[in-house]
C-alpha cells in the first residue's frame, strides 16, 4: 500500500514535523534521483527511520509498533522460524486467543501473511515496524536459544550427576534409565534445536579427558557451541543411540544410525548418526539432513550458463552414465537428487541403491544397502536391474564390480547416476580404469562429469573492491581470466566493454546480524561433456590433464573459474574460493 507523495507531505506539513523549506529540498532531490519523498527526507537527514515509519503508519490507518524496549515472549516468538522472520522481516510480537499480531517492515507483502496463517494456524494481524525493531527481535532468537540452551544445560547435567557414574561400566539397565530420564531428553533435544536454528550441517559430540567439547559445522566450518561435564556424556550417548535404534551396552565397536524431528518450522529433519570408540569415550557425528529435497533447482545449486545446458542435455537421454564428483561434504548427493528431482515423472520408473538414504523422495524406489548381511551396492544394483527400470541412481560408486555392474546398466538402457571420490571432473575418468574399468566400455556410455565443490555465501552486506595488477597476474597465472571474462560478458553478468580492473569484487563486512560474512553455501562446478575427442582420450589412456585440456578448449569452465566467475558476481569472495579449492 504505497503512499502518494502529496498525502505524505501535507500529513508532515500538518504536523510539523519537517519545515516547508526542508520539505522542498527534499521533494526537489526525490525528482533527481527518482526516488521516493521517504527516502529522499532520510537521504537529508530529515526525518529518522522510526519516525518515517511511524508517518506511514498513520496515514495509511495502520498501527505502528516499535519492538526495541518491548519484552516478547520466547514461545510467542518461537511461532516463526528464525530463518522465516529473517527472510520476510516479519516477528510475532503478541498472541490472544486464536490472534497473532506481527510486526513487518511491509505490510503488504501478502505472501508472507499468507505463509505465517498456514504454518501458525492463527489469525494473524499486521503492524508496521521499522528496521531498527526488527533487527532488536532477531537478536532475540539467538538470545532465547542460548539462554535456554545454557539453562537446560547447567540444570539437567547437574540432575545427571546423580544418575550415572562415569568411573563405572553401567549395565544395559542404567544406561536405558539414564538415557529415558528427563535431563538427558532435554539435553539432547536442546542440541538438536539449536544446531537445527544455527543453519548446521553437522553436530559433533567429543569426549576430552574432563569433559565433552560440542561443535557445529556451519556453512562448512566447526566451531565450538558448548561443553558438557564428562559425566554427562553416558546418558547423552544412550540417547542418541536410543533415538537410532541402536545398541546402548556397545561401546566398543562403531555403529550407525539414524532418526528423524521435526523442526520449528514443521520440516522433517533427519539425523544420520556416527558412533566411535576413542580413547576417552565414545565420538558421535550426527549429520543434518532436511528430508524434502523438492524444490531445489539446478540454478539454485550454482549451475548456469554453458555447465548448466550440458546438465540438461544429459539428462535428455535415456541412457548413458551422469557422474558427480568430489570430496565428501561438497554436495553432490543434493546436486544427484535435484537432477533426480527434474526427472522424476509419472512416465518413468526410478530406483535408487543408496548408503545412506540422505533424502526420502515421493515416487522413487529408494534402497538402503546394509554390508553387515551382505547386502552391498554390487548386489543391489544387481538386483535393481531385474526392476524394470528406466533412470538408476548408485549413491556411490566405490569398488570395480559396483562400477563395471553400473556401466553395464547404462549399456543395456538405463539411466545411470552416480558419485565417485575424485578431485577434479576429468579425475574421474583414470580413475575408473584404475578400478579396473574397460576403457571402450567407458568411454560408450560416459555423458557427463560433473565436479563440484561448496562455497560460504556472501551476506547481503559487503564491501566492493578492485583487483589490483598484481592480484590480476596472480589470478591469471592458475585460471583462464579471458574465458571467465567472456562467460562473464555472454551471460550479462557485467557489461560488454568491462575489464579485470573494473569489475566489482566483495570483501565480507561482519555486523551483528552476519558474524562472519557469510551465510549458507552455494555449488562451484565444472561440467566436462564427454564429445568425440574425449572418447578418443579415454581409448588412448590419456592422463587427466589432458581430457581437462581439451575440455577447457571446449568452453569448460575449471571450478576455480568457476569461482572467480561467481566472485565476480557478489555472491562469494575469491579468498574463500581460492581456501576451497586448496583443500
Amino acid at each position: 500500500m504505497k503512499i502518494q507523495p502529496d498525502t505524505l507531505e501535507q500529513f508532515l506539513l500538518d504536523t510539523s514535523m519537517v519545515a516547508a523549506n526542508d520539505l522542498n529540498e527534499a521533494k526537489n532531490l526525490a525528482y533527481e534521483e527518482n526516488i521516493d519523498l521517504g527516502q529522499a527526507l532520510l537521504k537529508k537527514g530529515l526525518i529518522s527511520k522510526d519516525t518515517l515509519k511511524r508517518a506511514e503508519a498513520y496515514v495509511l490507518g495502520i498501527s505502528f509498533v516499535s519492538l526495541k524496549d518491548k519484552f516478547i515472549d520466547p514461545e510467542v516468538l518461537s511461532l516463526i522460524p528464525e530463518p522465516v522472520a529473517r527472510k520476510y522481516n516479519i516477528i510475532a510480537y503478541k498472541k490472544e486467543g486464536d490472534t497473532l499480531e506481527v510486526a513487518m517492515l511491509d505490510v503488504d507483502d501478502l505472501q508472507a501473511i499468507d505463509f505465517i496463517k498456514k504454518k501458525t494456524k492463527l489469525k494473524v494481524k499486521p503492524r508496521l515496524t521499522d528496521e531498527e525493531s526488527i533487527k532488536h527481535a532477531l537478536k532475540l532468537y539467538q538470545k532465547s536459544l542460548k539462554d535456554e540452551l545454557g539453562d537446560v544445560i547447567k540444570t539437567e547435567s547437574k540432575a545427571l550427576e546423580h544418575l550415572v557414574d562415569p568411573n563405572s561400566d553401567e549395565s544395559e539397565e542404567d544406561l536405558k534409565k539414564a538415557a529415558e530420564a528427563v535431563p538427558a531428553v532435554r539435553i539432547v533435544d536442546s542440541l538438536l534445536k539449536h544446531a537445527i536454528s544455527q543453519g548446521a550441517s553437522d553436530i559433533h559430540i567429543e569426549p576430552q579427558e574432563n569433559e565433552v567439547i560440542v561443535r557445529y559445522r556451519i556453512d562448512g566450518i566447526l566451531h565450538d557451541a558448548m561443553s558438557l561435564p564428562k559425566y554427562a556424556a553416558s546418558a547423552v550417548v544412550a540417547r542418541i543411540k536410543v533415538l537410532s535404534n541402536l545398541r546402548i551396552d556397545e561401546k566398543r565397536l562403531p555403529q550407525d544410525g539414524r532418526f528423524r524431528i521435526k523442526d520449528p518450522s514443521g520440516e522433517k529433519v533427519a539425523f544420520r548418526v556416527s558412533i566411535l570408540p576413542t580413547y576417552y569415550g565414545e565420538k558421535v557425528v550426527m549429520r543434518l539432513l532436511r528430508e524434502n529435497v523438492r524444490g531445489f533447482t539446478l540454478e539454485a545449486l550454482g549451475f548456469h550458463g554453458e555447465g548448466l545446458e550440458r546438465v540438461h542435455e544429459a539428462t535428455k537421454k535415456k541412457t548413458g552414465l551422469i557422474l558427480v564428483t568430489g570430496p565428501t561434504g561438497s554436495g553432490k548427493s543434493t546436486t544427484l537428487y535435484t537432477i533426480l528431482d527434474i526427472l522424476n515423472t509419472n512416465e518413468v520408473n526410478i530406483s535408487t541403491v543408496e548408503d545412506p538414504i540422505e533424502y526420502q523422495m515421493p515416487r522413487v524406489n529408494q534402497t538402503q544397502v546394509r554390508p553387515e548381511i551382505g547386502f552391498t551396492f554390487a548386489l543391489g544394483l544387481r538386483t535393481l536391474v531385474r526392476q524394470d527400470p528406466d533412470i538408476i541412481m548408485v549413491g556411490e560408486i566405490r569398488d570395480r564390480e559396483t562400477a563395471e555392474l553400473a556401466i553395464n546398466a547404462a549399456l543395456t538402457g538405463h539411466l545411470v547416476l552416480s558419485t565417485l571420490h575424485t578431485n577434479s571432473a576429468a579425475g574421474a575418468v583414470p580413475r575408473l580404469i584404475d578400478m579396473g574399468v574397460e576403457p571402450f566400455l567407458l568411454a560408450s556410455v560416459l555423458q557427463v562429469v560433473i565436479g563440484q565443490r561448496l562455497v560460504r555465501v556472501l551476506c547481503e552486506e559487503s564491501e566492493k573492491y578492485h583487483l589490483s595488477r598484481n592480484e590480476i597476474d596472480a589470478l591469471s597465472e592458475i585460471a583462464d581470466l579471458q574465458t571467465v571474462l567472456k562467460a562473464l560478458k555472454e551471460e550479462s553478468v557485467v557489461d560488454k566493454n568491462a575489464t579485470w580492473k573494473n569489475i566489482d569484487f566483495h570483501k565480507i563486512k561482519k555486523t551483528d546480524k552476519c558474524p562472519s560474512g557469510y551465510k549458507g553455501r552455494r555449488g562451484i562446478q565444472e561440467v566436462l561433456k564427454v564429445d568425440e575427442a574425449i572418447k578418443e582420450l579415454i581409448l588412448k589412456g590419456a592422463s587427466s590433464d589432458k581430457i581437462e585440456a581439451h575440455a577447457k578448449s571446449q568452453g569448460m569452465l575449471t571450478m576455480l573459474e568457476d569461482g572467480i566467475f561467481k566472485a565476480a558476481q557478489g555472491k562469494t569472495t575469491l579468498d574463500e574460493v581460492l581456501r576451497v579449492i586448496s583443500e
